[in-house]
C-alpha cells in the first residue's frame, strides 16, 4: 500500500478579478492551520467561481505532488508554495499526476476521496502566475495533478497520512489522459467502466471516445 503525506490544505483567501464572463478567479489559495471539513463540493470555506471549470462533485478537490511543486521552483526560480497552483492539496509520497483514475485515497481517520480527472490550465491560472506561455509550459510539462471526488466526507488536517487503498487494474493515469490516451488505453478505461462499475467524468469519457475515433480513422 502506497502512502504519504498531506503537507497543507489550501482553499480560497480572496477572489482576484478576471476578463472572462465569470468576472472573478478564486485560484488565490493558502494552507490553513487546523482541521478543514471535506463535504461533496470539497472543502468548507474554499469556493470555485467557475463551477463549469473547476469545481462540482467530480472535481471538488484538487491535489498536487510536492515533487511536481519543487520541479517548478527549479523552473521558474521561484518557490511554488502551497496553494500557488489553486491546489486544495499539497502532497508528498503520492504521486498525483500519475495517480490511476478511480484510484482511492484515505486521508485522516474519516475521508475518502477518488481520483477522477487531470487539471486542465486556464488563462487565470497563466495570468495569475505571470509566466510567458505558461498554459502551454504547464501542459508540455504535464505534471497536471490531480481532482478528486469525495466518497467519504469528513475532517482533514495538515499532516494526516494519505493511504492510497485501491487502484483499479486498469492502470490508466490522470496524466496519460491528458497527454491524449491510445486506443488500447481508451478501450482499457471504457471496459473497466462496463465490467467493474469504474465512474468516468464526461471529460475523461469524451477523451476515449475520441481517442477510439481517432484510431478507426488511422
Amino acid at each position: 500500500m502506497t502512502t504519504g503525506t498531506l503537507l497543507a490544505v489550501c482553499r480560497v483567501h480572496g477572489l482576484l478579478p478576471t476578463k472572462d464572463s465569470t468576472g472573478v478567479t478564486a485560484i488565490d489559495k493558502r494552507p490553513v492551520e487546523g482541521p478543514v471539513t471535506v463535504h461533496p463540493l470539497g472543502l468548507t470555506g474554499d469556493i470555485q467561481a467557475s463551477r463549469k471549470h473547476h469545481g462540482g462533485p467530480t472535481k471538488a478537490v484538487y491535489a498536487y505532488a510536492q515533487d511536481d511543486a519543487d520541479f517548478w521552483s527549479a523552473e521558474l526560480g521561484r518557490e511554488v508554495t502551497p496553494g500557488l497552483f489553486g491546489e486544495n492539496l499539497r502532497v508528498s509520497g503520492v504521486d498525483a499526476s500519475h495517480a490511476v483514475i478511480g484510484e482511492r485515497w484515505s486521508v485522516g481517520d474519516q475521508v475518502v476521496l477518488e481520483v477522477t480527472m487531470p487539471r486542465t490550465p486556464c488563462v487565470n491560472f497563466a495570468r495569475y502566475l505571470g509566466e510567458r506561455s505558461w498554459v502551454r509550459r504547464f501542459a508540455e510539462a504535464n505534471r497536471v495533478g490531480t481532482y478528486l471526488s469525495v466518497v467519504t466526507k469528513g475532517s482533514i488536517s495538515a499532516g494526516d497520512t494519505i493511504r492510497v487503498t485501491d487502484v483499479p487494474d486498469h492502470g490508466i493515469t490522470a496524466a496519460q489522459v491528458y497527454a491524449g490516451l491510445s486506443e488500447g488505453q481508451a478501450r482499457s478505461l471504457l471496459g473497466a467502466a462496463d465490467s467493474t462499475g469504474l465512474k468516468l467524468t464526461p471529460q475523461v469519457r469524451k477523451a476515449a471516445l475520441q481517442a477510439l475515433r481517432v484510431a478507426s480513422f488511422a
